[in-house]
């Protein structure tokens, strides 16, 4: 186990020219600050899915997609919206079905849906369900068939005994019969009355190793494909234990009253007793676990029996909230939800490594700490801020990654040197004041995701975003474009797989972008190269294949054998194969 340790300035340290410091208060409309990146769309909250800011039961939480269409989570149930006009979605149908977290992952035509608080029902019910027992309450991964995007069907789910706090699909490449969803757990423990097999125990700082407390595992539920009904978990691995004592709490155990470095409670706690959120990588057989008081690293190659391959620790994590590995899988990115999301952590006393994300390389299964990044503007205190969620944006040969920030707003952040995060984009609102004029407003990003060319977000309270990136010197039109041209027919977040754009155009010239920025070639034949390949592209819109091949062969013949110049020449290579 690595503890990490280590400051960072404070978050004063920002610059004090940064627009997003100081912006208005508001809620529509509002005040904002931008660079690099635009809201193109933003559709408000509509009944039965609006209420006042601070309303939990009716928040808006993650995303997934499938084909032209966004599905937004929420407390109260879930939305779908049309955005095959990428600046003007439309919201095409809502499905009301209550009981939190709501959390969405699609595949083919199923939707799987977290459920976790009390209130949940089999049916959907909006009633409630009373009781400390209730025969009707639903808690764990409903199931949907999406075939019809209007007509949703839900087929019967899984039950479990912490219900479902976030879950994540699974692929086994070699059972394509089946998908698997790792789901976890939170909230407290059901009485086996309700649920057989539930067993609630203490969290303690001794060792744990006898029964079977539902606690310190995760569930693995297999979804059979040809009959999503019969889903089922097979098993209940305890991640967590220690190999040489067998303690089924073998990781953090940190108990409550431990301070944080800030001199105030850790809140939430890291005691690793389940997991947050997962996110998987089936391509390269691993799995990152953010687990309130522990990164993972888990071996998936077995989805029905994952292991556990390494851990980490940190004293500045309050709770380990998510992850997110690079587009190629060898590096890692964890967020810390200090605060649980709810609290202002990116005030001028918080420092940059309180509530931020830690990356790290993964080298021979191990993860090695390099660094941690932040949102760097200061935030009022009426601003609930801190790391949240996020995916990568698929710009060849460079680690990008997109990431919601709460009431912090937007960040896209260049993370291809982990120990030198860049912040190259950004969006902000100013702090929301209603209902409570001076207080805190529950509100902000939770969701930001990069899907067929543009960004989505899932604001709590204003509603759902559209963002489109602007090329700038860091991050150039011909780079936004190849990365565009990944397309997908359906995205999860949390299920990962290498996102490589096809040899284009675009991708010869977003590398040769890429080696001018590094200066690794000269401007004379950089300037060379270009009109070879515009000129190429040219003959190429007009059907004159071989003219193309000519001007990207005499292209290939300015470039030298240099490492910097090499994944052009590569590029270049395997477009005029594609072309032949």
């Amino acid at each position: 186990m690595l503890l990490l340790g280590g400051l960072l300035p404070a978050a004063a340290s920002a610059q004090d020219d940064d627009p997003r410091v100081g912006l208005e208060p508001g809620y529509f409309p509002w005040s904002e600050a931008s660079s690099n990146l635009d809201l193109l769309d933003n559709d408000p909250r509509v009944a039965p899915f609006d209420a006042p800011p601070g309303n939990f039961g009716f928040v808006n939480s993650d995303l997934a997609f499938t084909g032209d269409n966004a599905i937004v989570g929420s407390f109260n149930g879930f939305q779908i919206y049309d955005i095959s006009d990428r600046t003007n979605p439309v919201l095409r149908s809502s499905f009301v079905c209550p009981g939190g977290q709501g959390d969405p992952s699609v595949f083919g035509d199923l939707l799987f849906i977290s459920v976790e608080e009390t209130r949940g029902r089999i049916d959907c019910g909006t009633q409630g369900a009373p009781g400390a027992v209730n025969p009707e309450r639903f808690r764990g991964v409903r199931i949907f068939d999406i075939s019809d995007l209007d007509n949703p069907v839900q087929l019967p789910g899984v039950q479990t005994c912490r219900g479902s706090h976030t879950h994540t699909l699974v692929t086994d490449p070699d059972d394509p019969h089946n998908i698997y969803v790792y789901n976890s757990g939170t909230a407290g423990v059901r009485p086996s009355a309700e649920l057989a097999g539930c067993e609630n125990a203490a969290l303690t700082q001794a060792p744990v190793t006898s029964g079977n407390p539902t606690q310190w595992r995760i569930d693995v539920i297999k979804v059979p494909l040809d009959a999503p009904e019969d889903a089922h978990v097979v098993s209940q691995p305890r991640i967590f234990t220690d190999p040489d004592t067998g303690a089924f709490n073998g990781l953090q155990n940190t108990l409550p009253g431990a301070l944080h470095p800030s001199g105030t409670a850790y809140s939430p706690l890291p005691n690793t007793n389940t997991c947050h959120d997962v996110t998987a990588f089936p391509e390269v057989g691993l799995l990152a676990g953010a687990c309130q008081g522990n990164g993972i690293l888990l071996d998936i190659s077995d989805p029905v029996n994952p292991v556990r391959i390494d851990a980490v620790s940190d004293p500045n994590f309050s709770y380990w909230h998510s992850a997110q590995f690079s587009n190629d899988g060898t590096k890692v990115m964890f967020t810390d939800e200090w605060g649980g999301g709810t609290s202002a952590r990116c005030r001028v006393t918080d420092r940059l490594e309180w509530g931020a994300d830690a990356l790290f390389d993964i080298v021979d299964g191990q993860m090695e700490f390099a660094s941690y990044f932040k949102m760097p503007a200061v935030q009022t205190s009426q601003e609930n801020c801190v790391a949240h969620n996020s995916s990568v944006i698929p710009v060849p040969n460079r680690d990008i990654y997109v990431q919601a920030w709460y009431q912090g707003g937007v960040s896209v952040i260049d993370f291809t040197d982990t120990a030198n995060p860049v912040e190259i984009a950004y969006f902000d609102r100013g702090p929301i004041n209603s209902p409570n004029p001076s207080g805190l407003n529950l509100g902000g990003l939770w969701s930001a995701y990069w899907y067929n060319g543009f960004i989505y977000g899932t604001e709590i309270a204003r509603g759902f975003d559209t963002y489109g990136l602007v090329a700038n010197e860091l991050l150039t039109a011909n780079e936004i474009e190849a990365a565009s041209e990944v397309q997908l027919d359906q995205f999860n977040s949390q299920l990962m797989s290498e996102l490589v754009a096809a040899p284009s155009f675009a991708v010869v010239l977003a590398n040769l972008d890429q080696v001018v920025r590094a200066a690794d070639i000269d401007a004379n034949t950089a300037e060379r190269v270009r009109q070879a390949v515009d000129q190429a592209e040219k003959q190429a819109d007009k059907g004159n294949v071989r003219s193309a091949l000519a001007q990207l062969n005499h292209a290939v013949g300015e470039v030298d054998d240099s490492a910097g110049q090499a994944t052009l020449e590569q590029a270049l290579l395997d477009l005029i194969d594609a072309l032949s």
